[in-house]
């Protein structure tokens, strides 16, 4: 009898290995940079990233909005209408 054995692994992706540089390199010296400038690497996607959602929830509350507003225009013009 064989037994399968999965074995997964994985590696810093390239914010991750771009945020060591960037320690490695404020530690040594060689930047001088703020401390929030290097490590924007493991912060920056996670920002896009929720400002992606933020912008779709907001587009679609803008989209219910303009239908809610629609459908009471409707509304009026359906009442004036009918007197």
């Amino acid at each position: 009898m064989s037994k399968n054995v999965n074995v997964v692994t994985s590696a810093p992706g390239f914010p991750g290995l771009l945020a060591i540089a960037f320690i490695v390199l404020k530690l040594t010296g060689y930047i001088t940079w703020s401390w929030w400038w290097v490590t924007s690497p493991l912060w920056i996607p996670i920002v896009i990233f929720f400002g992606v959602i933020f912008g779709f929830l907001a587009v679609c509350f803008a989209a219910l909005v303009l239908f809610m507003i629609g459908l009471v225009a409707y509304a009026i013009i359906d009442a004036i209408r009918s007197n």
